[in-house]
């Protein structure tokens, strides 16, 4: 078993890793970004950019290729509740994207500074100088240590679930289909079925692909997905024929933040960010915002601390207005999630927009 250390290991080189990655001064630390994307394949998203995304990239003067662009550029989003057979448009100024493509962008704007490595990170550990990580490659074992250990890792955070196992965040099971798309006029719809979900469904379309996908409770995830799919057959928002041959199924854990105590940026030496540390839109489930701003806060830190206690109390202080965020969409959440008070907003029609037939 080799063994290996460095100042800074950082677990997952999705968003918040990357970005993580190529904030941090890594002239001056000796910094490994751990990914683990190829062992456990992509996560399951939406692939869309929210306008706070869009504006921390520009923050970065970071422009998109062509090539991480998909069709259609959508302008609103199709607001859709079975329980009342309401539908309402909403204006949205997402940005739809490869999400794929896009990781692999951010990964490859960090720096050759950084070491890289492909492993799955299977425990972690905390001891007297710092944290050990057990890593596995091709059959290989290799254990590494470090003064910092960044959680960039997801809802299933390895760094939280064993440094931190009291503090568990609220889970469920994402699932997305992809078919041929068939449609005419491609939309973006966002679904509310409190009788299959406690959270939302997406149906999207990218590239002449339709793409549909929820959130479920673990247990009994996948029939409820599938129930959820008849019923908006049956009630004629979507054909029967749109939901024939999926070419592919996907599937992931995603979190939900509630408004007290899930919250978590660390301990020690040991620091969490994006959707690790419950920074993450508890309504929506939008992550990309969170993840860049979260580590550019800690990057920010680490970088100017001299002791682990300085680097917390730096990061908590910069990362308060996104922990604010936060705390105020759990507050927000309600009034999307409870079916009374959504079919009173909808049926009022607050902020929607007014559509035209055709002429």
């Amino acid at each position: 078993m080799q063994e290996t250390a460095y100042d800074v290991v950082i677990l997952g080189a999705g968003p918040a890793g990357s970005n993580l990655a190529r904030r941090i001064d890594s002239r001056a630390m000796r910094v490994l970004l751990v990914d683990g994307e190829p062992l456990r394949g992509e996560k399951v998203c939406a692939g869309l950019l929210s306008p706070d995304a869009q504006d921390l990239l520009a923050a970065y003067d970071i422009s998109l290729p062509r090539e991480l662009l998909v069709t259609p550029q959508l302008f609103s989003v199709r607001t859709i509740d079975l329980a009342c057979d309401t539908v309402r448009h909403y204006r949205r100024n997402y940005m739809n994207i490869d999400r794929a493509a896009f990781d692999r962008f951010l990964r490859g704007m960090v720096p050759p500074t950084v070491t890289k490595l492909q492993a799955r990170a299977t425990r972690v550990w905390q001891t007297d100088s710092g944290y050990q990580v057990e890593t596995v490659a091709d059959g290989r074992t290799e254990t590494l240590t470090c003064r910092y250990l960044i959680g960039a890792d997801g809802a299933s955070s390895l760094v939280r679930r064993s440094l931190f196992p009291g503090r568990r965040l609220l889970q469920y099971t994402a699932i997305q289909q992809w078919f041929p798309a068939g449609e005419s006029n491609p939309y973006y719809s966002c679904i509310f079925d409190a009788e299959t979900s406690p959270g939302c469904s997406w149906i999207f379309f990218k590239n002449g692909q339709m793409i549909f996908g929820g959130a479920f409770e673990k247990q009994g995830c996948r029939a409820a997905f599938e129930k959820q799919k008849q019923r908006l057959i049956a009630r004629g928002f979507v054909s029967a024929s749109a939901f024939c041959a999926p070419q592919r199924t996907e599937a992931c854990l995603v979190s939900r933040p509630r408004l007290l105590g899930d919250i978590l940026l660390g301990r020690g030496g040991a620091f969490l960010v994006g959707e690790a540390a419950g920074l993450i839109s508890p309504s929506s489930f939008e992550g990309i915002s969170y993840a860049l701003a979260s580590s550019e806060a800690l990057a920010a830190s680490l970088s100017l601390a001299s002791s682990e206690k300085e680097a917390l109390r730096l990061y908590r202080r910069r990362a308060a207005p996104l922990c604010r965020k936060v705390r105020l969409r759990c507050l927000k959440r309600p009034f999307m999630y409870h079916p009374p008070l959504r079919r009173l907003i909808l049926k009022t029609g607050l902020c929607a927009l007014q559509m035209k037939g055709e002429a």
